[in-house]
């Protein structure tokens, strides 16, 4: 007889309380707030801002590709079976053959990428994962709004149909840049794709609305969502409640209380 204890998964991500629709997914999750408080913090430098992002996004990716990716029955023999032919898991995993595109949006989305994709070539047959690269940043105008999104190079490849499609970026702010890369997956390429999935450390109002509006079946997941230009009576209602009075970006398109320029930041760079 198998073991029937581990036959199905009942796995739930465990989330806030919000009214933004059921393809947010606001974390809870205390640890992953503390790192993310350490990561956002004035006087985080490199090497910490690079290690706490791997650290952050190890954990986010877990609990993104345990909820999202397919599942299936695993029978592995253990070492033991020499000596015991009862010696083999059986047990509900993650369907092995299942086929992942992670996309690394330079330069702030390029270690989450990595992290993302090592973790898929760790669970899934390493033949049906990739990992895209975009180049891409924003445009603004006269006076630092953002208007739209520029590509300068992009490494892809051609074939999407039925694969699952991960954009792991570290800030989710005007919506512009993943709205951007989401038309060029669901329109420009060979295939349509079986999901499309955000990742991010920090969301805002203004994101979760372009996003959504534009592909309303994306999938988002954040750690934390930042509306601190609201005002006080909203900053006491459940996020999403009311919508339109929420605000989380600058004149400027940047989040607050947020992390500042996290691409820069990241590369030291301060271009």
């Amino acid at each position: 007889m198998s073991e029937t204890a581990y036959a199905d998964s009942r796995y739930r991500v465990p989330e806030i309380e919000h009214r933004y629709g059921p393809n947010v997914v606001l974390l809870d999750d205390p640890i992953g707030w503390s790192l993310l408080a350490r990561f956002c913090a004035l006087d985080t430098k490199q090497p910490a801002v690079t290690r706490l992002a791997r650290d952050l996004f190890a954990a986010l990716a877990r609990t993104v590709l345990a909820a999202e990716l397919p599942r299936a029955r695993l029978d592995v023999p253990t070492r033991m079976v020499t000596t015991s032919p009862q010696a083999v898991v059986r047990t509900a995993g993650i369907a092995p053959g299942t086929q992942a595109v992670t996309v690394g949006i330079a330069r702030a989305g390029t270690v989450p990428s990595q992290v993302v994709y090592e973790l898929l070539n760790e669970l899934l047959d390493p033949v049906g994962v990739r990992q895209d690269h975009l180049s891409m940043s924003r445009v603004t105008d006269a006076s630092g709004r953002v208007t739209g999104t520029a590509w300068h190079d992009a490494k892809i490849g051609r074939e999407v149909d039925g694969r699952i499609v991960l954009f792991p970026d570290p800030m989710g702010a005007t919506g512009s840049t993943i709205v951007s890369a989401l038309d060029h997956y669901k329109t420009r390429l060979d295939g349509v794709p079986a999901r499309c999935v955000a990742i991010h450390l920090i969301v805002t109002p203004e994101y979760l609305r372009h996003v959504l509006r534009a592909h309303p079946d994306t999938r988002i997941y954040a750690l934390r969502l930042d509306r601190g230009l609201s005002p006080p009576d909203v900053l006491q209602t459940v996020p999403g409640t009311r919508w339109d009075d929420e605000r989380g970006l600058d004149d400027h398109q940047y989040i607050i209380p947020g992390a500042g320029g996290v691409g820069e930041v990241m590369n030291n760079a301060w271009v």
